[in-house]
């Protein structure tokens, strides 16, 4: 197994496995790891011999979300809504939006807290396979926001249902996610790695191309329904949230952790 500082990567037997590994910080993402992780997609990608492409976290929580205790991000002196936009285009659109389209199927096993952020790493992806366990939310209505920059909420849960998660900040549960379809199975916590491998190398026996078409066809259709234009233009609107925290407060605000440790607690 090969490590660095936040990302493992191993591959056998046609699957490649990507685990984030920040258990200590319930893997909250730094802009590190997202580049980290970006690598190792496109490093399963490139790979002949990789069929499948398996995402899962070390520690009890999938993932907390964006880092929000500041000193992560490289920033100017005085942080303008312009080098928010930037900053955020790359890591949080331009990345989730290519894994979403790798050539490859890619699996998400989730457990325990999915938050916020953690949706973007697990939406992009195909199929999810959740332990009974993990709850998926996106709070940040909280802090004056619409929801996370990847805006999949109404593709993945409806638009009502959406719109209860949005409004309301509670967590959804892995059988309300299986029930209407954002999860594909849900399984013992202690099976999940073993259930989501046996669903990787069943895929692995399929033809590549015949998969890769398979994908296409999907993700073209929810692109010709709007999805592509929709990502794109709901992230403009989340960036109002950012500018409207600028004039309000410079910016900290959106650094609060007021709501969520709550959701965390004995993590």
């Amino acid at each position: 197994m090969e490590k660095t500082d936040q990302i493992l990567y191993e591959a056998e037997k046609g699957v490649a496995v990507i685990t984030l590994n920040r258990p200590e910080a319930a893997n909250a993402q730094t802009p590190a790891l997202l580049d980290d992780l970006d690598a190792a997609f496109t490093r399963a990608a490139d790979d002949e011999d990789v069929r499948v492409i398996v995402l899962r976290a070390n520690g009890r929580h999938f993932s907390a979300g964006h880092d929000l205790k500041g000193g992560n991000w490289p920033a100017p002196e005085k942080i303008t809504l312009e080098w928010i936009y930037a900053a955020e285009n790359r890591r949080y659109l331009e990345y989730t939006l290519r894994w979403r389209n790798l050539p490859k199927p890619t699996i998400a096993a989730v457990q325990g807290k999915c938050i916020a952020a953690g949706l973007m790493l697990c939406w992009p992806c195909d199929l999810i396979v959740a332990a009974e366990n993990a709850e998926f939310s996106d709070p940040v209505v909280h802090m004056g926001i619409g929801g996370v920059e990847y805006h999949g909420h109404t593709w993945e849960l409806g638009a009502r249902k959406a719109k209860e998660i949005l409004f309301t900040g509670r967590a959804l549960t892995a059988g309300e996610a299986e029930r209407i379809g954002m999860v594909n199975r849900v399984v013992p916590l202690d099976d999940l790695d073993a259930a989501t491998m046996e669903l990787a190398g069943q895929i692995a026996e399929m033809p590549p191309f015949g998969l890769r078409q398979a994908k296409r066809a999907v993700n073209q259709t929810q692109d010709v329904q709007g999805f592509y234009a929709a990502i794109q233009s709901v992230f403009d609107i989340h960036q109002t949230g950012h500018g409207n925290a600028l004039s309000v407060s410079g910016y900290p605000i959106l650094m609060r952790l007021d709501g969520m440790k709550e959701r965390l607690k004995g993590r």
